[in-house]
């Protein structure tokens, strides 16, 4: 019996999958005081048209707010707020290694969007807007569960962004190549 069957990850199935994220700081020095809360979730979904070859749509919301206080209101607090929204389509190539085991690329494409807000004492005093581009290629490592559920680990990738803000001439453009310095783990299953 091969992987491909095991696994219910052959021609004909669809994958469902994705990360979520979550991160809190607070750190609480003698002149200032910091606190900030993230979250992310990044779901997609494709079609398995082929042993080897998925693919499909994803998309990524992250979130986060930031907020700077200083002991006895010596001067104002300030706030920051920011969101941002990536939706586009990947393709997947996948080699099954055992029948527990499996290594896949996916190279994802599409649009970004991100909007900062910045207050003080709870009034705005900032708001910025940017959208762009992206495209990164992300190796990973599948492990196989249970009937097609499975861990999907990733060490990094490689990729390029544009952001084009609204209220200025800034034109930002990365390129980053991060293998080893970060860590993914998320989930998937193939119906």
């Amino acid at each position: 019996m091969s992987y491909v069957k095991l696994c219910k990850c052959s021609k004909g199935t669809i994958l469902v999958g994705g990360n979520i994220g979550y991160s809190s700081e607070k750190t609480d020095q003698q002149a200032e005081n910091r606190k900030s809360n993230s979250f992310t979730f990044s779901p997609k979904v494709g079609y398995q048209f082929n042993d080897n070859w998925t693919v499909g749509g994803e998309f990524a919301l992250s979130s986060s707010k930031g907020t700077v206080s200083l002991p006895n209101n010596a001067i104002e607090d300030s706030e920051s707020k920011y969101n941002a929204l990536k939706i586009g389509a990947f393709v997947r190539y996948s080699v099954p290694l055992s029948e527990t085991f499996s290594v896949f690329a996916d190279l994802g494409v599409g649009f970004q969007n991100q909007k900062n807000k910045n207050y003080i004492n709870e009034s705005l005093i900032s708001k910025t807007k940017a959208d762009g581009m992206y495209a990164g290629i992300t190796p990973a490592l599948f492990i196989n569960m249970k009937k097609g559920f499975g861990l999907n680990f990733s060490i990094g990738g490689l990729g390029y962004e544009t952001l084009n803000f609204d209220t200025s001439d800034t034109d930002v453009r990365k390129f980053y190549f991060n293998f080893g310095k970060t860590v993914n783990i998320g989930i998937s299953k193939n119906f």
